[in-house]
C-alpha cells in the first residue's frame, strides 16, 4: 500500500468554500462499511440512523483566532499562525519570514519576544511584560480557516468555523464534523434516548495537509493533546457493555479515543486520561473502541482520508467518494458529511 492510492481528482468547484446558508442543512451519505453499501440523507436527520442506548461523542475544542501580523524592529511585516495548544501552553507560532532567536516584535502596540527556533519555521514566543499571547491573538488576530478554501477569513467564520457545543480554547483548525450539529438536533438524539459525551482534542494545523512522501514508513505524525474525562470513559464502557454503539463525531475524536486505548490507564483510571495523539491509522488498523464514525469529506493523500478508509474500507470509501462526486456532494470542512455505520 502506497501514499498514492489515497488520491482521487477533487474537482475544485465541489470545495465548498463557504459555510451553508443555514447551520445543519449539509447532505449525509450513509455508508455501511460490512457491504459497501450507501444511502443518502441529510445530517439534520441523523437521529433516524442511530438508535436509543447510543452514545455520541463530541470534540469540545474551540478553535482561536490565530492569524496576526507582526513587525520586526527593522520593519519588515512577519505573518504569525499560533499553533494548536499542548498541555495547557499555547507559546508556538508558525512564522513567515526571517526570524531568529532574541528578535522583537511589534503587534498591536505589545512587544513580543522569539525566545527559541524550534525549527521548521516554528518559533517559540513571549510578552516580555508577562501578559498572555493567546489574549492578544483572541482579540486582533484572524480566524483561521484552511488554506484550501483560497480566500481571507470574513465575518462569516468567526461564528461558522467553530461548533455550537465549543468550551476549551486550544485549536486552529476546526472539528469540522461537529460544524453542523446544532443544539436542536442534539435536544433531538438526547429525546431518542441517545447518550452524548465529550472529548477534548486541540486540533493543529498538521491535520488536513496532505503526505508529501509515498511510504508510509516515512511520514511523521504530527501530535495533538486532548483529554478525555472519567465520565465519558465511564460512559463508553456502559455503552459497550449495554449493547449500544460509540458513535465518533470526526477523526479528531477517532485519534483520540484510539490513542488513549493504547495507554495502560484506559478502563481503570478514575481521573481524566489525557496525552499527545501521535496515532497514523490507514488500513488495516483495527479500532479498539468506535463503532460507527460521522466524518466531512476529506482531502486526497490527507491522513484523515486515511483513518477514515481503515474504518470503511479503502475500496468501499473511493467507491463511496466517487458516487459523492457525481451526485454533486460538496466536500471539505465546510461541506457535506459522512456516516460510516453498519446498515
Amino acid at each position: 500500500m502506497k501514499v498514492s492510492d489515497f488520491d482521487y481528482t477533487l474537482p475544485e468547484d465541489m470545495i465548498a468554500r463557504y459555510p451553508p446558508a443555514e447551520r445543519g442543512t449539509t447532505r449525509l451519505l450513509v455508508l455501511d462499511p460490512a457491504t459497501g453499501k450507501t444511502g443518502h440523507s441529510r445530517y439534520a436527520q441523523l437521529a433516524d440512523f442511530l438508535k436509543p442506548g447510543d452514545l455520541l461523542l463530541l470534540n469540545n475544542s474551540k478553535v482561536v483566532r490565530a492569524r496576526m501580523f507582526a513587525s520586526k524592529t527593522t520593519g519588515a511585516l512577519i505573518e504569525l499562525m499560533l499553533l494548536e495548544k499542548h498541555e495547557g501552553v499555547q507559546n508556538l507560532v508558525l512564522y513567515r519570514g526571517r526570524l531568529k532567536k532574541g528578535d522583537r516584535l511589534i503587534a498591536h502596540s505589545r512587544e513580543l519576544l522569539v525566545e527559541e527556533i524550534t525549527g521548521q519555521g516554528v518559533a517559540r514566543l513571549s510578552a516580555p511584560d508577562g501578559s498572555d499571547l493567546l489574549h492578544l491573538f483572541e482579540r486582533h488576530a484572524e480566524v483561521p480557516i484552511p488554506p484550501y478554501l483560497k480566500r481571507d477569513a470574513e465575518a462569516v467564520d468567526a461564528e461558522r468555523y467553530q461548533t455550537v457545543f465549543a468550551e476549551q480554547p486550544g485549536s486552529v483548525a476546526a472539528p469540522t464534523a461537529s460544524l453542523n450539529m446544532t443544539a436542536g438536533l442534539l435536544a433531538e438524539l438526547g429525546q431518542k434516548g441517545i447518550d452524548i459525551a465529550t472529548v477534548t482534542l486541540h486540533v493543529g494545523l498538521g491535520t488536513f495537509l496532505p503526505i508529501r512522501v509515498e511510504s508510509f514508513e516515512e511520514h511523521v505524525m504530527h501530535r495533538e493533546y486532548y483529554s478525555i474525562p472519567f465520565g465519558t470513559i465511564d460512559k463508553i464502557q456502559r455503552t459497550k457493555a449495554g449493547g449500544g454503539r460509540v458513535v465518533a463525531v470526526g477523526t479528531t475524536v477517532t485519534r483520540a479515543l484510539e490513542h488513549a486505548a493504547g495507554s495502560s490507564c484506559w478502563g481503570t483510571s478514575v481521573s481524566p486520561v489525557s496525552g499527545e495523539a501521535d496515532i497514523f491509522i490507514y488500513p488495516g488498523y483495527r479500532f479498539r473502541v468506535i463503532d460507527a464514525l460521522l466524518t466531512n469529506f476529506h482531502a486526497p493523500r490527507s491522513t484523515v482520508l486515511m483513518l477514515t478508509a481503515a474504518f470503511a474500507g479503502q475500496q468501499n470509501l473511493l467507491r463511496a467518494y466517487q458516487e459523492a462526486i457525481e451526485k454533486q456532494y460538496r466536500f471539505l470542512s465546510y461541506g457535506d458529511s459522512m456516516l460510516i455505520r453498519p446498515m
